[in-house]
């Protein structure tokens, strides 16, 4: 099956794409050339050809690499400019962008140069695509704390165009605990809390986001169906997870689409949605991966709009358009059954994968 005509038709959100992660070839080399800057790959088959990779180091390694074109102002509006289109296209309504500040800083390259070209084109988008948007700064799992807490004070000054703080990059050998004293200095200065838990790390880790960090959502999560007591935590709480199949498959935490854990992540009532991640990388978009892990897990109309309904509960946008976002899904989405309310651990099946 594919994504119905009514699904297609439903407003949505995207709440967890890396805005480096959207750098498609094209325009990696093309900016490359605008900067005076050695191509990293002297072909555009030949820097397709090197999107394949893995393990999550790998593409890390070339993640960064690409970033290295991104040098002023008018790079990172456009990077941003033409993910927005990409959203619009896919009919996303409200889209969270995450940036890796200090990916950025270490280059030389400053905080002003990087914020002001994202925020222009969040800004253009709305004017132009009428496409909300939050910006969501992230610090990185293998960089030391200290280093998080000098970048949240070079961000402050920007405090009003950025609605949260994250945690993202390599998760294993470095445990959320020891971002405690930075995130709950974002706490104190009004942000909104979340982390990347549970791709690679163990569910220790998601608990350790949960009791040091604090977080309001986890990225990924999918090992949290290893822990039914945990399971039962992030339920209880309401907390969404911001889970990105395409991006589980290519840096091998799973095998097959077929064996994502999306399906008992509902089963399991927990409120899960569904992303991009970093799709310039991936191999899709929001409505990629949304419609590649229907046809895999074969979820009905019922399925679908609940993933999608969970994208706008679980938005960090101002409560008067979340409401009036939700009240506009609901009307649109009236003919389509509803998962029955209460499925928490619907059947004790979601365990015994």
């Amino acid at each position: 099956m594919a994504v119905s005509d009514l699904i297609g038709s439903l407003p949505r959100a995207e709440l967890h794409l890396h805005i480096e992660g959207s750098l498609e070839p094209e325009m990696m080399l093309a900016l490359a050339s605008r900067n005076g800057i050695a191509n990293p790959y002297p072909s555009i088959s030949k820097a397709r050809a090197a999107y394949d990779f893995g393990s999550l180091q790998s593409f890390l390694d070339l993640y960064y690499r690409g970033m290295s074109v991104l040098q002023r102002t008018d790079d990172f509006h456009d990077l941003t400019a033409a993910y927005l289109a990409q959203a619009a296209a896919d009919g996303i309504t409200w889209a969270e962008i995450f940036f890796d500040p200090q990916g950025h800083i270490v280059r030389g390259i400053p905080l002003s140069t990087v914020i002001d070209g994202i925020t222009s084109a969040l800004r253009l988008s709305e004017r132009t695509l009428g496409i909300s948007t939050g910006l969501i700064l992230c610090f990185l799992w293998h960089l030391p704390e200290d280093d998080a807490s000098e970048t949240l004070d070079q961000v402050l000054p920007y405090k009003d165009r950025i609605i949260g703080v994250g945690l993202d990059s390599s998760e294993m050998d470095h445990p959320p605990s020891k971002f405690k004293r930075v995130f709950d200095c974002a706490r104190d200065e009004g942000f909104h809390l979340m982390a990347h838990a549970g791709e690679e790390g163990p569910p220790e880790y998601i608990w350790q986001a949960l009791g040091d960090l604090g977080i309001e959502r986890i990225d990924h999560g999918n090992r949290a169906l290893e822990d039914e007591a945990l399971v039962r935590r992030i339920t209880t709480d309401g907390l969404a997870l911001t889970v990105c199949p395409l991006s589980n498959l290519s840096l091998g935490v799973i095998d097959d689409l077929t064996s994502h854990p999306l399906k008992r992540m509902l089963d399991a009532g927990l409120k899960a949605t569904i992303n991009s991640d970093d799709p310039a990388y991936f191999g899709g978009y929001q409505g990629d991966n949304i419609n590649r892990v229907a046809v895999a897990l074969d979820l009905n109309d019922a399925e679908l709009t609940q993933l999608l309904r969970n994208s706008l509960e679980a938005s960090f946008a101002p409560e008067p358009w979340k409401t009036a976002a939700l009240a506009d899904f609901d009307d649109k989405a009236g003919g389509i059954s509803r998962l029955p309310a209460g499925n928490i651990l619907a059947g004790e099946h979601a365990f015994d994968q």
